[in-house]
């Protein structure tokens, strides 16, 4: 995926929990979507100060996953304690892309690669990413 290129990248600790995993102690695999999820919404949070509630308030929109690519390296196991990375890659009109990696200690879990799409909350048609933002991820981009 984008390894050697990204710049800046947030992370949040995730720890796996029995209901994240099958009856083996293994993380199921959609249970990485979620992680992934958490990953986006805090760094839009923590890294831009704008929750969902506070898009869908101020601008009427939201993000929505159009693909992901996920690649499966290793598993998590119970009560691991994770790492979910988030990087910007790219921006267009309407749309995101991210680099996103799930990680324990050193090793890569899980690679990803999420396209998002900017879309009203009334009729989920495709808008322009908001202005705001836009000056903010601009520095950001790799591409």
């Amino acid at each position: 995926m984008f390894h050697s290129t990204l710049k800046s990248k947030f992370s949040l600790p995730v720890r796996v929990y029995f209901q994240d995993t099958d009856a083996g102690g293994v993380v199921y695999h959609a249970n990485y979507v979620n992680f992934l999820e958490r990953a986006r919404t805090e760094w839009l949070r923590e890294c831009y100060g704008y929750s969902d509630t506070r898009l869908m308030r101020e601008f009427g929109i939201v993000f929505v996953v159009r693909s992901l690519k996920l690649d499966y390296l290793k598993p998590a196991l119970l009560d691991d304690l994770l790492v979910v990375s988030v990087q910007l890659i790219d921006i267009g009109r309407s749309r995101v892309i991210l680099c996103q990696n799930v990680q324990r200690d050193k090793d890569v879990l899980v690679e990803s690669e999420i396209h998002l799409v900017c879309v009203t909350t009334d009729n989920f048609k495709p808008v322009s990413v908001p202005e705001v933002l836009r000056e903010q991820w601009k520095n950001e981009r790799v591409l």
